[in-house]
């Protein structure tokens, strides 16, 4: 039997009224075409390191449609399997007007959904949500939002080591942690295979944005860490390949037709494909991806997208950091600009998405604003070196640890949510991840829109016991008030807004859904459960939240 031609996907990435991307990587090349209905779209590979992929634009659907589709490659259908027992994939457009419905999570390991699996990493909330989703098909959301950790590059399974240990030596740095492009591939196989998690991303359309995991825990935490890494003899690739993969498998999918047609890379594709033959964009992507970790300035991985009365702004927090010791901050300069011209009112809901939470419990964003403010040597060098390693050994690198850009991003969407900017909308709400615990914050206002915080991690990667309870020491009054005194001590400035944490935390393996009911907004967390006797996950709710406007 020949091997299928099918290797990943497909993937449904960005929608609109009248649009969606369908993605795929394929075993070679050819000529990939999705059929929903009467129509078709087709579209040629273009290969990056010798693996082959296609982005088939459909276009010209009609809004608030549902269309059922299949994929061929060079003629032949590779997807709906012939023995799928999930429903057919679809593309359903977005209605104007209509309320929005979008899941979302973080953080989510790539090993096998047996008793071991289970045991060691919880049950994967991903594919709960896809196994009820196939049973529930009245009540899909819109699309789901991954906010970071989609692939563990640093943190590897048996099954990615077996692979590493098939093509070099792990004795040699960097042992067990993956090195190049093609180890990254063989990553994302691993995390998008599963046959239910395959047909929820067949179905389901998708945004994404990295975080630190994607590369390597701590990525871009302090020039320290960056003069470090860029003394490793395997770093450059590391980089590389992880910053030009995450393009092809993730990125690439977030564009709507605008910003793709800007995009550097996808020019190059779109003109190869009036010429004969397959372009290769291997170099060009790696020179991008090489320029964009030197330079943040020069290639944006942040997006903007307004669904209905929705306006959605997914935040690069990683790539896009300002390190310099003398002026950090989260977001270098460009970035900050155009975060500055997303954040307008005249909109029902601002969704933020970054990965990482904007507001901490008040006790752990005040320990690392003071953390920040030793390692920048304002208790002496002696400190500051002690501070150093403490922030990479302990990850204090969120927002709070870049107290500058905390604030400009405070000013800003307090502004937004007074009015300032345009009819103040009903909520401003920070989607987020990372953390490995799932909480509601609010800031303390008396008027304008409601400014929250909504973190839902992991998807499936739980904490360590002991962590826990040093999470849930932060989150409390006796936590805050320490840290507080000590970033008072250290002449941290006062922050532009105060929040509590109304909701949490937990630490369940979960994704959240978000529903916007006109100027209100309802969030609800599930858990994946195997019940004695039971094979397969089922769905059970963990919390939920409704924010009254």
């Amino acid at each position: 039997m020949s091997e299928n031609p099918l290797v990943l996907g497909p993937l449904v990435r960005y929608i609109d009224y009248t649009s969606a991307t369908v993605w795929v990587e394929t075993l070679g090349a050819s000529r990939v075409t999705v059929a929903a209905a009467d129509q078709t779209w087709s579209a040629t590979t273009f290969v990056v390191h010798g693996h082959h992929y296609a982005l088939v634009e459909v276009e010209g659907l009609e809004p608030d449609s549902i269309q059922e589709y299949s994929v061929t490659v060079d003629g032949e259908r590779v997807w709906p399997p012939d023995d799928s027992t999930f429903p057919p994939s679809r593309i359903a457009t977005l209605k104007p007007d209509k309320d929005l419905r979008m899941a979302f999570g973080s953080c989510r390991t790539s090993v096998p959904h047996d008793a071991t699996g289970n045991r060691q990493h919880g049950v994967d909330a991903m594919r709960a949500y896809a196994l009820h989703m196939a049973k529930d098909m009245e009540k899909w959301p819109d699309l789901i939002t991954f906010l970071g950790d989609q692939v563990y590059a640093d943190e590897t399974s048996d099954a990615m080591q077996e692979f590493i240990t098939s093509r070099r030596d792990v004795n040699e740095p960097p042992g067990e942690e993956l090195k190049d492009y093609e180890e990254y591939a063989y990553l994302y196989k691993l995390a998008w295979s599963d046959p239910a998690n395959r047909w929820l991303l067949s179905t389901l359309p998708s945004a994404m944005i990295f975080d630190d995991h994607d590369i390597r825990d701590d990525w871009n935490t302090s020039a320290a860490w960056r003069r470090e890494m860029a003394a490793t003899p395997w770093w450059h690739d590391r980089i590389v390949g992880g910053l030009a993969s995450y393009w092809v498998y993730q990125h690439l999918g977030n564009l709507g037709p605008s910003d793709r047609a800007d995009d550097e890379i996808w020019k190059l594709i779109s003109a190869a494909s009036e010429t004969p033959g397959e372009p290769d964009v291997s170099d060009a992507l790696d020179a991008m991806a090489e320029r964009a970790d030197e330079h943040p300035h020069t290639y944006r991985w942040s997006y903007a997208r307004d669904i209905g009365a929705t306006r959605l702004i997914v935040v690069d927090s990683r790539a896009a950091r300002l390190l310099k010791p003398e002026t950090r901050s989260i977001l270098e300069p460009t970035e900050m600009a155009w975060l500055d011209a997303q954040l307008q009112g005249g909109f029902d809901h601002v969704l933020i998405g970054t990965s990482l939470p904007f507001l901490l419990s008040p006790g752990l964003h005040h320990f690392e604003a003071w953390n920040e403010a030793l390692a920048g040597g304002v208790w002496g060098k002696r400190m500051a070196k002690v501070s150093e390693k403490l922030r990479q050994t302990v990850d204090l690198e969120h927002w709070a640890a870049f107290e500058d850009g905390f604030s400009d991003v405070a000013t800003m969407v307090t502004e937004v949510a007074d009015g300032k900017r345009g009819q103040a909308p009903g909520t401003v709400t920070f989607l987020s991840g990372d953390v490995h615990n799932s909480y509601v914050a609010e800031v303390y206002r008396s008027g304008g829109a409601r400014i929250l915080q909504a973190v839902c991690s992991p998807i499936r990667n739980p904490l360590p016991q002991a962590i826990r309870y040093m999470t849930g020491f932060s989150s409390k009054n006796i936590g805050g008030g320490l840290a507080r005194f000590l970033a008072k001590r250290a002449k941290v400035p006062p922050s532009p807004i105060t929040w509590r944490t109304i909701r949490g935390p937990w630490f369940d393996n979960n994704l959240a859904t978000l529903e916007t009911r006109g100027r209100s907004l309802s969030m609800w967390w599930e858990k994946g459960v195997v019940r004695s006797g039971e094979i397969e996950p089922h769905l059970e709710p963990v919390s939920e939240v409704e924010i009254d406007v």
